[in-house]
Formats: C-alpha cells, structure tokens, sequence
C-alpha cells in the first residue's frame, strides 16, 4: 500500500527527504526482518541503536527509513533520492502511531483493558480474558504466557517477555478483529510503558494491582518506576484501583479524571468492591464480595487467597465494561486455573506440584503462605535468581523464603551473560547460618525441578517459583526451550514402576 507520510495522525515529521508517498508493504525494528518495501525504523535500544543497520534496510529493499538522526539520514538521502527518510523527534513515539494507523486502527475495534502492576499482571489479566469469554464477549488476551485469542493460543514470536513493541501490538489487535474478537485483556510493564510500545491506544479499562520494588536494574529509581505505571492511569477511559496498596493507590486517584471503581480486602475501606471472609482448600476459594450493599458469596476452582484480590479486580473491568454482577457471578465457578499462576498439578501418591511464577520478595512470601493452606506433609519449595535483573534483589528472595520451607533448593533463571553460580551465590547471600532448613542448589533449573520432585514424598507439596519466559530460559541472548510441565510428566514417567 501506499502512505502519504505526512497524512498520518500524531506522525509529526520534522524533515523529509524523498518521496512523500512510499509503498510500504510491511513495518519493522529488527533488521533481520527487513522485507521488500518495508518501512524500517530506526528504534534505539539498551544494547543497540536502530541508525546502525540503516545501510543493511537499504540494501534489503526498505522504501522508507524512519529515525532521529537528521544528519545520518541526510546523507543517506543523498545516496537514495528514490526512498523516503523521515526524520522524527521520538522513532519509538512514531513507530506506534503509523503502525496504528497502517493496520487501520484495529484497536477502535476492541475494548481494551490493561493490567500493571508488580505482581498480580498475569493472573488478573488471564481472570479478565476467561471472565470475558465466559460472559460471550470474544476477548483476545497478550501477557507473558503468550498470545490468545478467544479459542486459544495463536502462534506469535513476542518481541518481549510481557508487553511487545507497538508494532507487534497493533499487528495482533488486528489478528484479533480478524477472528472477530471483540476485547483484549493485556498485561502493561512499566518498561513497555516508559518505552512507548502503547502510546496511543486509550483503553476503555485500565487495572491497577499493587506495587513493590522491581525492574530498578531499568528505572534505576523506584521513583521512575512508578512514573513510569502512572502512565496506564493518564490513557484510560476507566480504571480499577486496589486501594490496600498503599505504594501506588492515592497517587492513581490523584492523578484520574474518569470513572472508577476500587477494591479491598478491608470491610471498613470504602471501597466500592470488598472481599472478605476469604477460606482456602483443596477445592478452591470461598470469600464474600460486598457491591452496592450487597453480600455475594462466591466460590471458585481457583488458589492462593490474594487471587481473590486479582479476581474482584477481573470483575471490576467487567462492570465497567457495562456487564451486570448477577451476570458475572453466574459464571465464575467456571473460572479456569492460570498457566504458572497457583497451577496444581497432582502426582503420584498424592503429591501436589505447585507451579506459581513468582519472582519478587513479595509474591514469593505470599505464595509460600498460601501454599501452606493446602493439605500436605512436607513442603519443598524452589526459588530463583534471576540472571537477567537487579542482583540486588536476589539476597532479598532468600530472606523472603527462609524457614518458611523445609526444604529450598535454589537455582538460576534466566541467567543471560552471568554464570549460573554467581546468580546462585547472590542467593545464598540472604539466608542466615546455620540454615533454618535444608537448602540444595543446582545450576539450571531444569536441574532443579529435577531436585525438588526427588526431594518429595508421599503426601508433599512442591513449589515451583519463579519460572520460564514464553517457554524458555534466556542463556547468553539465546531462548532455549523449557518446560517445567515437561519436566515433572518426565520425571513421574520414568518413577511409575517405583509407586
């Protein structure tokens, strides 16, 4: 197709060399996806600048190159007066507005509800997209465990583990509207939001979870941070806040001019939703939730009592949605298990394998307080560093896990560049001597799941934290397939004649 470059809303070219009227047949960051008649942008990363491979794009057969260096592309144009080269003040800024307006805007096309938070993104997210689907509205769904549509998963190489770039983002909305999916629940990290990857979409309902120190190895500053998630809140249409978080509720309803519902756990809160009276067991949650005076018991297939909070935030995006609570109480019991969130495997001679993808201090005390709740005899828990964030947190997940276990084994994720010992050494570093518990390490966390399922007994529980990224460990920039799933099938197979 053709694009007048400077027809295209909130595209402010400051200069233009070449033709104003290019065939783009594609867009693109990555210049190992350059195809005939694509417009490259020149989009600047941590370890990269997108300039680089301007000569690469041209020579792949790019009409257009979009970037901020006047001068390089100035150049350039020279050499190619045949190609267009925009000149822009923040590429990430346009890369999201053309490539919006180069799917035809899908997103006008979907209600759109986002999720930030430190921990939680996930679960509430997937709670939206089953709860949308249960209710008859086609919902779409993009998060760490992948992309979904309303009859599951469809196969897409995200760009990044959580939020992709905007480009992806807009190439799946219309994936979506194609399949005549109506919503989209999305997970929304403050880095996705500090880099731009969805500027420009205004979201009918944006969810707030909690927040704690994460990601400083990025925003350096906890301050940035929470700038950074205050974002969602300032291009949302309605939004649901969880008022017990003292780090970041007042300053969202500081900072809205839009309608909004708020939720608790507390009875004397305020809040427009309350959950309370909360009981975990081997066959779910109960828990009372208080809307406009009334009293709804529920009861739901579902674990981990703090998953009651991201479920009555999933229900606070239905109601603002327009969905009546009669309606959305109807059909939670139906409400499905989370991938890597609370997810209960059962084994042989009654053993439970819990896989909760907890990552930070926080959600890793929760978890193991929680886990306790179910019927068991000993608990072996598995806890990580992970390689490719803040060492500084690392100690912190020992100190979060200690004596609460009685038996931790402790690996690495994600290592990226560092050696597996040094991720695991940074550990080790928060527990007190001697250990409270039995502590095992191992260097991969295959090795690990490995060691936590060999630790078990009759009657165990073992928990899995932490975890893969789309199915995979980050190991020296590669993705190499993992499954803990896999994993613990594997391991229990090759044990049946033992039972």
């Amino acid at each position: 197709m053709e694009i007048q470059l400077t027809s295209i809303p909130s595209f402010p070219i400051t200069t233009l060399f070449g033709p104003e009227k290019p065939k783009v047949s594609s867009i693109e960051y990555n210049s190992t996806q350059i195809t005939q008649d694509c417009a490259f942008f020149c989009v600047p990363g941590e370890n990269t600048d997108g300039h680089l491979y301007i000569g690469e794009a041209i020579a792949k057969g790019a009409t257009t190159i979009v970037g901020s260096d006047v001068r390089l592309l100035a150049e350039y144009a020279k050499k190619h007066p045949q190609l267009s080269f925009a000149v822009v003040k923040n590429v990430r800024t346009a890369l999201a507005h053309m490539s919006d307006f180069f799917y035809g805007s899908p997103q006008q096309n979907l209600l759109k509800v986002g999720v930030t938070g430190t921990n939680g993104k996930t679960t509430t997210a997937t709670y939206v997209y089953n709860l949308f689907n249960l209710l008859g509205v086609s919902c779409g769904f993009i998060g760490t465990t992948g992309v979904l549509g309303a009859n599951g998963k469809i196969p897409f190489h995200k760009s990044t583990p959580t939020t992709p770039i905007s480009s992806d983002i807009h190439k799946i909305f219309s994936k979506f509207v194609m399949e005549n999916d109506r919503a989209v629940a999305m997970e929304v990290s403050s880095i996705a939001l500090d880099q731009k990857r969805v500027e420009g979409i205004r979201f009918d309902v944006a969810i707030h979870t909690n927040i704690s120190e994460e990601h400083l190895e990025y925003h350096k500053i906890f301050e940035h941070y929470l700038q950074s998630k205050l974002l969602l809140f300032k291009q949302s249409n309605a939004v649901v806040v969880n008022i017990d978080d003292e780090g970041m509720a007042k300053q969202i309803l500081e900072v809205i001019e839009c309608p909004h519902l708020t939720y608790s756990s507390q009875v004397n809160s305020d809040a427009d939703l309350i959950w309370t009276v909360c009981e975990s067991s081997d066959t779910g949650l109960k828990f009372d939730l208080h809307y406009l005076g009334k009293r709804w018991p529920v009861h739901v297939p579902l674990y981990g009592e703090y998953n009651a909070a991201n479920l009555t935030a999933a229900i606070g995006a239905a109601l603002l949605s327009g969905i009546g609570i009669e309606a959305i109480l109807a059909v939670v019991p139906k409400m499905s298990q989370v991938e890597g969130r609370f997810q209960v495997i059962q084994g042989p001679e009654n053993r439970k394998i819990i896989l909760d993808y907890a990552h930070t201090p926080v959600a890793l005390a929760a978890v193991l307080e929680e886990v306790k709740k179910l019927s068991h005899n000993r608990l072996i828990a598995l806890i990580a560093g992970i390689g490719i964030r803040d060492f500084s947190k690392m100690p912190k997940m020992a100190k979060a896990a200690e004596g609460k276990a009685d038996v931790l084994v402790v690996t690495v994720d994600h290592p990226g560049d560092n050696e597996p010992r040094t991720v695991i050494d940074a550990v080790l570093k928060g527990f007190t001597l001697p250990y409270k518990q039995t502590v095992v390490t191992a260097d991969s966390r295959r090795e690990a799941v490995l060691a936590a399922l060999q630790e078990s007994g009759p009657d165990d529980l073992v928990l899995l934290s932490s975890g893969s990224i789309n199915g995979a460990q980050i190991v020296k920039g590669e993705y190499i397939p993992h499954s803990d799933e896999a994993i613990i099938e594997e391991f229990f197979s090759s044990k049946t004649s033992d039972f």
